[in-house]
């Protein structure tokens, strides 16, 4: 079988459906809390339903980097052998 053919098999198999998207993006949009709120949350449009989704995860991104940096100066601020800092590393290093 010549490798085309193989990657076009590969990318028909692993097509996702219509119905499997709308689904999808339904989830997303009982997910994503910015939309959620909206009344009028399945009218909201598959486009802007992504675009919250992408801004909701850049902001628990930064979120997340801003615990990470606020644990870092605590752990800073404290003894290095205490009980609190072994807590302390454990969340950083997850």
């Amino acid at each position: 079988m010549s490798s085309s053919r193989r990657s076009r098999q590969a990318s028909t198999s692993s097509r996702i459906s219509d119905d499997q998207i709308t689904d999808l993006i339904s989830k997303l949009r009982q997910s994503i809390p910015e939309i959620r709120q909206n009344r009028r949350s399945n009218t909201v449009s598959a486009s802007k339903v992504l675009q919250e989704t992408c801004n909701y995860i850049r902001n628990l991104n930064k979120e997340a980097d801003d615990l990470s940096d606020r644990l870092t100066q605590l752990l800073e601020s404290i003894d290095p052998n205490s009980p609190q800092a072994a807590v302390i590393r454990s969340l950083i290093n997850g």
